[in-house]
């Protein structure tokens, strides 16, 4: 039987392999999940697999698997917009209301590759919401590409934005952002950064950091 990889580290992530692996069709292919960089490799060459998808995956692939494999990124964005890091957190912050879950073939560009399915969802409510829609929309589309459903379209880049990785001192909410940002835009930014992401904090006169993980955003009354 040949083999399928999905691999990926985080929570939603594994969600999408475990919906996968229980659906009531039964897929002709082996489905192992693969959640450490260090083990890839030799999994490839145990396996060596059919198709490999990157689902929440923040490591380096190799140009030579991406180069001898039929690899697949998950990219929560629409893609061409939001490529690079933190997509999620980027789009919410910058007062996106949707996204897209973007399934495409890997090439040796960041986010380049064409596209072989995109279907949006909504950013509304916590991040474990849209988790959520992610892993449904994530499935949908997996599985669609492992049954051969799906078409190829090329990425116009001159639609695309890039976005680096966010680091954990872009998470500080500063004194002056509250004269400079109105509250829908901080209460975008704290949503964004709920877990497993570097909470929003501010740094208090003594020196220590007040963490927020919530916030409501509303009419004043």
């Amino acid at each position: 039987m040949k083999t399928i990889l999905i691999c990926g580290y985080r929570n939603w992530s594994y969600d999408i392999y475990k919906n996968l692996s229980e659906q009531d069709i039964k897929f002709d292919y082996n489905l192992i999940y693969v959640d450490d960089k260090d083990e890839l490799g030799p999994v490839i060459h145990k396996y060596n697999p059919e198709m490999i998808f990157f689902v929440g995956w923040s490591w380096i692939v190799s140009d030579e698997i991406i180069n001898t494999y039929k690899c697949i990124c998950l990219h929560p964005s629409p893609l061409p917009k939001y490529r690079g890091g933190s997509p999620i957190q980027h789009q919410i912050i910058n007062g996106e209301t949707e996204s897209a879950v973007t399934l495409f073939r890997m090439d040796n560009g960041i986010d380049t590759g064409d596209i072989l399915y995109q279907e949006s969802f909504s950013l509304d409510g916590d991040l474990r919401d849209i988790f959520i829609r992610i892993v449904s929309v994530g499935f949908k589309g997996i599985r669609k590409l492992i049954l051969g459903e799906h078409e190829s379209i090329k990425q116009d880049e001159d639609k695309s934005t890039f976005y680096k990785r966010r680091t954990k001192n872009m998470s500080e909410i500063k004194t002056e952002d509250f004269n400079n940002f109105t509250a829908k835009e901080i209460y975008n930014k704290i949503r964004a950064l709920q877990n497993p992401y570097p909470n929003a904090y501010i740094v208090c006169k003594d020196g220590t950091k007040l963490f927020i993980e919530h916030s409501k955003h509303g009419e004043q009354e």
